[in-house]
């Protein structure tokens, strides 16, 4: 059977029957996707890496639950790789070995990397503001942003990756940035 030619609902239904070529086949079509989302939310390599192997697995596992109804493929595959990153980030803070960070390493990072620990911290609180504006946006607004700003495509690629009318990208690119803008000028505000 030619995988490759097949659509993305055809390979989900094989994998819940348990056809492990089918899973190869979505995987090959997705891994770099998933793996850049995740990179993106979890800032290290080898970690995105393990996340995105997690996601393929729950996908062999769940693949009988995705509902056609619901949404596309990629969608599915999209949302499930930012909640698992999401959820890796919210065990990692949950241990205090996560806050901890040695002597040696704080001064160096403060002194080294921008200078100066008030600029240091100023770059972290900044970072940490945009994350939130942008957790505030919708999903599928922060799925094109994602896969445009940090997954490097073009939103012609974000459009045949989504398979939605490039107007529609485009569209929620703008309302995105809008949105953000309005986010982050208000913070500055108050």
């Amino acid at each position: 059977m030619d995988y490759d030619g097949l659509e993305d609902r055809r390979l989900i239904r094989l994998i819940a029957q348990g056809d492990e070529a089918a899973l190869g086949a979505l995987y090959d079509r997705y891994v770099r996707l998933v793996f850049s989302l995740v990179l993106h939310i979890v800032g290290v390599r080898t970690i995105a890496e393990e996340v995105t192997l997690d996601v393929f697995t729950q996908i062999w596992q769940k693949a009988a639950s995705y509902r056609e109804e619901r949404g596309q493929v990629n969608t599915w595959l999209t949302s499930m790789a930012r909640y698992r990153a999401i959820d890796h980030l919210r065990r990692r803070d949950a241990r205090p070995e996560g806050h901890s960070v040695a002597l040696d390493t704080a001064y160096a990072s403060g002194q080294t990397a921008h200078g100066n620990p008030e600029t240091t911290t100023s770059d972290a609180l900044q970072r940490q503001r945009v994350r939130q504006a942008l957790a505030e946006l919708p999903e599928e607004q922060q799925e094109v942003l994602a896969l445009a700003y940090f997954g490097g495509y073009s939103q012609r690629q974000i459009a045949e990756l989504l398979d939605l009318p490039l107007g529609t990208v485009k569209t929620r690119v703008r309302l995105a940035m809008d949105k953000l803008r309005f986010l982050l000028r208000e913070e500055q505000l108050t």
